[in-house]
């Protein structure tokens, strides 16, 4: 039968599936012949540049937008015509859409109420939703009285307190600092393990998704260019654009493949499987790749310097390593300097199918 295994066994159905979703505004086709399965309590971001098609992939999934064709399935049920308060998913925007006028119970409550709970209902859900994102006590506060991350927070519980199948996070955190955001991402993640639903994450951060996701579509163009766990899209990325979208990446092609490769093809290097050494003419080209050049630039960055080398072969290289030893002063010195970049052949990653 479709949808077993070949055991027998019942096979548990996706939280979430496009089928050949296609949306189009006017002429432009936002988002093109998407298929895509998310699986129950899995953490997924769909990661992309503005203008990739990933905020209208959720909107269509939440229901805000209806595909021109295709088809959306949750939990294995249709619900391609169903308006979005049909749909058991909920979903936490980067505004935070809190009512100012309401306490911080009173909005997380909030939709409980809609749904014709009970006054008791409603308080002892919101307190134990507010509890599981450890604002415990902040209940009578009001939005304005909290900080960024508290009002973060307070919308995710908002949001949980329904108990939807799906959150979908449409750039959650991209309204807070750096530091901020980076604790935001250890609590989501933190929250998601705890509460076990399927959270799917719209970003643009690599970083983020990279660091909060068990798996990621990378979007481009309205399509998806590749799915993987974050492990597969760095080591093996299956395009040029995957390769430079997560994460730095150094392609090499035409004669310059061939003359560092070894064969025709495209190729990614990541900056930190280099080594940059001095240029005493020895090599090793057993197992490694190599490339001579002159040092265009160093960046000092505190942990690492970032090398940026003109090669013999034609091609710009860029090159990450850690400051083990290194100095600042050492890093402004090598502009200039002609050096060895040296890697393990088996960080050339094939970026085309004829490679």
């Amino acid at each position: 039968m479709p949808g077993q295994p070949e055991d027998g066994t019942e096979r548990e159905a996706p939280a979430i599936s496009l089928r050949a979703v296609r949306k189009a505004f006017g002429g432009v086709r936002a988002v093109d012949g998407v298929e895509l399965d998310v699986a129950e309590g899995e953490f997924f971001s769909l990661l992309g540049p503005s203008g990739s098609g990933k905020t209208t992939v959720l909107r269509l999934i939440a229901g805000f937008e209806t595909p021109t064709s295709g088809t959306v399935l949750l939990g294995g049920a249709d619900v391609t015509g169903k308006p979005p308060f049909e749909r058991d998913v909920t979903t936490v925007f980067q505004d935070y859409a809190l009512f100012p006028h309401m306490s911080v119970e009173q909005n997380v409550a909030y939709g409980l109420k809609v749904r014709g709970a009970g006054r008791r209902e409603q308080a002892e859900r919101a307190r134990a939703a507010l509890d599981s994102v450890r604002l415990e006590g902040f209940g009578g506060r009001s939005p304005g009285q909290l900080s960024g991350g508290q009002r973060q927070r307070v919308a995710l519980a908002r949001a949980l307190v329904v108990r939807p199948r799906v959150l979908l996070l449409d750039e959650p955190l991209g309204a807070l600092d750096l530091t901020l955001r980076e604790e935001m991402q250890s609590e989501l993640k933190e929250l998601q393990r705890d509460v076990g639903i399927t959270f799917v994450l719209v970003t643009h951060d690599q970083t983020e998704a990279l660091a909060l996701s068990d798996r990621i579509a990378v979007m481009n163009a309205g399509r998806v260019e590749q799915v993987g766990t974050p492990g597969e899209l760095y080591e093996s990325p299956a395009s040029a654009f995957v390769a430079s979208f997560v994460g730095t990446s150094n392609t090499l092609t035409g004669a310059a493949a061939e003359l560092i490769v070894g064969k025709a093809g495209t190729f990614g290097i990541r900056p930190e499987k280099i080594r940059v050494l001095p240029d005493t003419g020895d090599h090793d080209r057993t197992h490694h790749s190599e490339v001579r050049g002159i040092v265009a630039d160093a960046v000092y960055l505190g942990d690492s310097t970032r090398v940026v080398v003109d090669t013999d072969a034609g091609a710009r290289f860029v090159a990450v390593r850690q400051n083990l030893d290194t100095t600042a002063a050492d890093a402004l010195a090598l502009p200039g300097s002609r050096v060895l970049l040296r890697w393990h052949r088996r960080h050339n990653v094939p970026l085309d199918p004829m490679t």
